[in-house]
Formats: C-alpha cells, sequence, structure tokens
C-alpha cells in the first residue's frame, strides 16, 4: 500500500515524521523505501542519509505519470516498507493550482495520506483546520493525523478529542523536543553533512517512534506495494537493449556540489557511462579517464573563497573546456563564471569560462516551460522540456574581461555559446537563458535526466563523438 505523508504547509513536521518513521523501521531491520514528491534535493539527502538508501524523487511535472508510476512501483516493491514524504501543503501546486502537488500525486499512485499537523498552540480549531483538508478533495484517502509540537499530555489528549468529533483517527504525536530540531539554510534543510550526531539523533527518534505513534497502525500504512508481472530489474529497459561501450563520466560531488538525483547516476550508468565522482573542492583534478564532466548544483556561495583557491580543480576545467562535453546546472554554472560574490559579500575568482559575475539575489523558484531557440548539447530548436529553477543569485553580463583573454583557442570557443532556449513559468515572462553549444551547457534550469532519453541519449553521442574525434586544445 504505502501512504503519504502530507501537511498543511511547509515547516509542519513531514520530514520529521518521516525520518521518526525510518529509524524505527531501520531499528527493526525492516528495509524501507522512501520517496519525496518534487524536485527537492535537500530533502531526499536527510531521507538517505537514515535510511541508507537512495530516496526517490517523484515528480509529476518534470517526469509524467508513467515515469513516476513505473519508479515507484519498481523501487517500492522491492523493499519491506514504503514512504512518500509530500511538498509544502498538500493541495499546494504550480501557482495558485494543484498540478504538481502531493494531492494529485497521492490520487495518481492511489495512496492515503497521513497529515502533519503543527498543533502548537491549538485546541478546539484543530477540527477546523483538518476538516477543510479531510472535505477539500473527495478522492483523497485521509488515513489520520499525527500532530506535531505538542507539548504536555494533556495538550495531546486535548487535542485526540477534537479530532473525534470530526470522526478523525489520530496516529499520533511529536513532542516539542530538541531531539527534533533539524538545521536549516536558505534553501531548505541543511545537507546530512550539517545533521549532527546523525546516530544519536536516530535513536531517539526510535523511542518517540515507540513512545508516541500507533505504530501497528502504520505497519500497515507503510506496507510496500505488490511487485507487478510487468516489474524488471532494470528500470531502463526498453531503452538499452544491448551491451555499451563504457565512457566514464566525472561527476562533481562533495559539499559545494550535491544536488543530484541518485536517478541521474542511475540513467547514466544504464547508458554505458558509469560516474566518477569528481570533488572540486579538494581541489582534485579531473579523473584521467573521464569522457565528459557534470557539475551539479549545491551551495558554491557558502565556499567562493575555498573554491577560488583550487587551482588545479580549476585549471583542469579551463583544459577541459572545448575537449570534452561539459553540463552545469545552476550551482555548478556559477562554478565556470568570472567571480562569485560570497555570502560576506566578498568577491571570488573562479574558472572563468563564462561571462558572469555572480552575487546574492532574490529568491527564484518554480518550474519552467522550456522551448529550444537552436540545436545544442541537449535540446533542438523548437523541441519543448520542463524544468526547474531554484536560488537566489543574480548573474552580471556587463563586465567580460576573462583572465584568459591571450587564449585565442578558448576565447574562439567562447564566441560560440548562446541561449540554448526560451523559458517561461508561472508570473515571469518568456526570456532566452543559459549558455550553449554542440559540447557545453550551462543553465539555471535543473533538468530530470532519467526520465528524458532525449538528453541522455544526446549526452552520450557528444561523449562519443568528443572520444572519437579525440578533440584537444593545448592551452
Amino acid at each position: 500500500m504505502a501512504c503519504v505523508i502530507a501537511a498543511p504547509s511547509s515547516g509542519s513536521g513531514k520530514t520529521l515524521l518521516s525520518l521518526v518513521l525510518t529509524a524505527w523501521s531501520r531499528s527493526r531491520d525492516l528495509d524501507i523505501q522512501l520517496f519525496k514528491v518534487g524536485p527537492d534535493y535537500l530533502d531526499p539527502q536527510q531521507l538517505s542519509k537514515v535510511s541508507r538508501k537512495p530516496c526517490r524523487n517523484l515528480d509529476l511535472i518534470l517526469s509524467g505519470k508513467e515515469w513516476v508510476k513505473e519508479t515507484f512501483q519498481h523501487f517500492g516493491s522491492a523493499a519491506d516498507l514504503a514512504l512518500v514524504e509530500g511538498v509544502m501543503g498538500l493541495f499546494d501546486g504550480v501557482g495558485s493550482s494543484d498540478i504538481g502537488s502531493t494531492a494529485e500525486l497521492a490520487k495518481s499512485l492511489r495512496l492515503p495520506v497521513v497529515l502533519v499537523v503543527d498543533a502548537g498552540g491549538q485546541a478546539a480549531s484543530l477540527a477546523a483546520l483538518v476538516k477543510g483538508f479531510r472535505d477539500q478533495d473527495p478522492e483523497i484517502n485521509l488515513a489520520g493525523v499525527v500532530l506535531n509540537r505538542i507539548s504536555t499530555e494533556r495538550h495531546k489528549d486535548l487535542l485526540e478529542d477534537v479530532l473525534a468529533t470530526i470522526g478523525i483517527k489520530m496516529l499520533g504525536w511529536l513532542p516539542k523536543s530538541h531531539q527534533l530540531n533539524l538545521p536549516s539554510k536558505h534553501l531548505g534543510l541543511a545537507p546530512p553533512n550539517k545533521l549532527d550526531e546523525i546516530d544519536e539523533k536516530s535513536k531517539a527518534w526510535v523511542s518517540i517512534a515507540e513512545s508516541n505513534l500507533d505504530l501497528e497502525r502504520f505497519k500497515l500504512l507503510l506496507k510496500a506495494p505488490i511487485k507487478s508481472q510487468s516489474s524488471t530489474s532494470n528500470l531502463y529497459h526498453s531503452f538499452v537493449t544491448s551491451p555499451l561501450k563504457q565512457y566514464p563520466i566525472a561527476v562533481a560531488e562533495d559539499k559545494a556540489f550535491h544536488f543530484r538525483y541518485q536517478d541521474t547516476k542511475d540513467s547514466l550508468e544504464a547508458f554505458g557511462m558509469p560516474v566518477i565522482p569528481w570533488s572540486p573542492i579538494e581541489n582534485e583534478g579531473i579523473p584521467k579517464e573521464a569522457k565528459g564532466i557534470i557539475i551539479p548544483g549545491g551551495f558554491p556561495e557558502e565556499f567562493a573563497k575555498e573554491l577560488s583557491q583550487c587551482s588545479r580543480s580549476l585549471e583542469e576545467l579551463r583544459r577541459c573546456f572545448g575537449r570534452l562535453p561539459i553540463y552545469a546546472e545552476c550551482g555548478g554554472m556559477l562554478l565556470l563564471g568570472e567571480t562569485l560574490t560570497d555570502l560576506n559579500g566578498e568577491r571570488h575568482e573562479m574558472a572563468g569560462l563564462l561571462p558572469i559575475n555572480s552575487k546574492k539575489g532574490n529568491l527564484k523558484v518554480g518550474y519552467r516551460s522550456i522551448k529550444g531557440i537552436k540545436d545544442s548539447l541537449v535540446i533542438r530548436q523548437g523541441e519543448q522540456f520542463v524544468g526547474h529553477e531554484f536560488h537566489r543569485w543574480d548573474i552580471n553580463l556587463n563586465s567580460y574581461k576573462s583572465r584568459f583573454n591571450e587564449q585565442a583557442k578558448i576565447d574562439k570557443f567562447k564566441v560560440d555559446l548562446n541561449s540554448p532556449w526560451n523559458i517561461k513559468g508561472w508570473g515571469i515572462s518568456q526570456r532566452e537563458e543559459g549558455w550553449s553549444n554542440h559540447i557545453f551547457h550551462a543553465s539555471w534550469i535543473h533538468l530530470h535526466w532519467a526520465s528524458c532519453t532525449k538528453l541522455l541519449k544526446r549526452w552520450r553521442n557528444a561523449v562519443e563523438d568528443s572520444t572519437e574525434k579525440g578533440q584537444d586544445f593545448t592551452y
């Protein structure tokens, strides 16, 4: 069956309850598969840390219904238990709609919903809140409520009586406790390397689960979906039908760059491109066997000074620029710019491959409709994709005084870089965005590689072509 953990709004306790249930299941040697609704990178990292296996994203907008259903069935049925953590409020979707919301996903997968409510300071008003969520959409199966931030047993008993008046079962409660505090950042929860004493916290979470949750009911709600006859051991079996020549890909992976989906790694490897972790912030050289480079998003602004001093990493990027296919998203793109201004307002030099100076700006977040305006590494003219934008940074294009202007070959390559697409989204006008040519792509936009076989095939083709041609610019 599995269930969806939802809430009236962000910050209500969805991740807390998911972590508590995960820690409890692991303490009982039960294998639990976790899923996260939407495009989030940070919550899945927390959940993966505790479950000890990759949390999978389920995003109806980025990936489509069929991909979501297949992914849920494929990975969920391989575990003992399965849990889906929602995103934002239960009905919050694109703009003022519920498109792409937790509710839409729960209906698509036909899963019951457990509502986590921050009940701090509430009494009889809780009934109005929960009843509203129950009655908003009759297709939603509300299995029960878990109350968060309960101060006393008396408070818990009072609220349980309130829920009983509207016929809603209370499935447990989470107390006000320092053991349930999770560090946060300007884009949401902190990555797991910022979560101190995870093992000790997990022990406390197990105790809280055993004391405060209706675990007999949760055992039923979390029961994994039954494996279907159409399930296979390879999620990408319909796209890869024969052995492929292997082309290793270097993927930036460290405390500065870690906004990545496990599905991307899996799909790359299924398409014959094994991933080699590469750490720019450790001043590592790009692995010599790498035939392509991917730099995901993350928090490079927090480590701008350190990155600026990683001379080997930056020089290796310059050396590979124009020789190997390079794909950079969001924070990865900032590493390729002229300068990056850190959180203290200090400017630091980056790789100098793009004519951009980056500094903190206003939040830009939401799904983006994408239409190709030229043939490039990832998209063709007139073709349409869907991506997601999420950052607080602005780029200044007014100054392009490269520290490498004397190097004619690299500058000639730069001249060929143009925006690959137009983007638009809810509340924003259409505009050109990104930098691209046949072997290079850098953009604010996050794409979901695993559900887009066109992107995977084009990336592999570019890697094959550059390898076979032996492109080698000497700087």
